[in-house]
């Protein structure tokens, strides 16, 4: 790979005066300015022969779109999803990408199928090069996991909390382990409240839950960046926003509304890529916040700044919910699809 192309003039100022507004800096328009105010294409990016990359999410959307640019770029790909069928017939597909291609089928709402997901990647792989947290969707009826915990937290913070433990000997045994989560721009409208974070019955609201879970990953992701191994890296970003089969389906006004602008599956996944095949030294210290291809702020707006103490707080109540049953009066149900 060559030598990082140096920016335009001024590149830095024209991307910050961007990152002060929304429209402008998540459409395409911003994705397409910043490609060009950084010279991206320039550069190649490296090439992921031998690298063990664990994906979740991978059948749709951004999911695919990464796993496809990954395994052309040579990744050994563990590829998880929920639906069997799916799992079967979208790594079909990927396979024809390049790379290979491992599969499981888990729905990391259920913290026993995690415990099972993590020993199958355990037994499959030595070491694990990077963990992406990619699994997510918005879901407007309330369910629960089989555990009794609200199904968008469920699947959104405490099963990736718990696979990133399981897995910790498996990146710890890889040159430069790292765990990228898929987050989302959704997630400046909250602040991180643990005792706030699973909506009950009576004021369930599907956005805010999906956007309270988004903020819990990125302030885990920097307790993680605090607390985890030294050799492990730990990073977050968002796609902006990005024309997926999950948009349409939970936000079909909004959909409708910004279609002409929104990113393709392809450029929202670029800065996953890109994170997962970039040197060490590209991504710098752990504990950042992304957006194309830059460090970004985790707050916009002061309200939603992380009280002192609630990253811990949230960290001992993952801890908790992953190393004991939980106690509900809710009966589980299934998750939606």
């Amino acid at each position: 790979m060559g030598a990082r192309p140096d920016p335009v003039p001024f590149a830095g100022l024209v991307d910050a005066a961007m990152e002060l507004t929304v429209a402008p800096s998540w459409s395409r328009l911003g994705y397409a300015a910043r490609r060009r105010l950084y010279r991206w294409d320039d550069a190649p990016l490296p090439r992921l022969d031998d690298r063990v990359v664990v994906l979740t999410g991978f059948t749709s959307g951004l999911g695919l779109a990464a796993a496809e640019r990954l395994a052309g770029l040579g990744a050994h790909l563990h590829l998880v999803g929920r639906s069997p069928d799916k799992v079967r017939d979208v790594s079909a597909a990927v396979r024809g990408a390049g790379g290979q291609v491992t599969t499981s089928v888990a729905d990391l709402s259920d913290l026993d199928d995690v415990r099972r997901l993590a020993a199958e990647v355990a037994d499959a792989h030595d070491h694990v090069d990077v963990l992406v947290h990619n699994a997510g969707a918005l879901t407007r009826q309330r369910t629960t996991s089989p555990q009794g915990i609200e199904t968008t937290v469920a699947a959104q913070v405490v099963g990736p909390f718990l696979l990133t433990t399981l897995l910790l000997p498996q990146l710890q045994a890889a040159a430069a382990g790292r765990v990228l989560t898929m987050a989302s721009g959704g997630m400046y409208a909250e602040r991180l409240d643990v005792d706030d974070l699973e909506m009950g019955p009576a004021d369930y609201d599907g956005v805010r839950a999906y956007a309270r879970a988004k903020r819990a990953q990125v302030e885990l992701t920097a307790e993680w960046a605090h607390r985890g191994p030294a050799t492990v890296a730990f990073h977050a970003l968002h796609p902006g926003w990005a024309d997926t089969p999950g948009v349409v389906e939970s936000l079909p006004r909004f959909h409708t509304l910004t279609r002409p602008i929104l990113r393709t599956p392809d450029e929202g996944a670029d800065t996953l890529v890109w994170m997962a095949a970039a040197p060490a030294a590209d991504l710098g210290a752990s504990g950042g916040f992304w957006l194309d291809r830059r460090r970004r702020s985790a707050t916009k707006v002061p309200w939603t700044h992380t009280p002192p103490g609630e990253r811990a707080k949230l960290w001992a109540w993952c801890e908790q919910r992953t190393t004991a049953p939980t106690v509900t009066d809710d009966p589980p149900t299934d998750p939606a699809s």
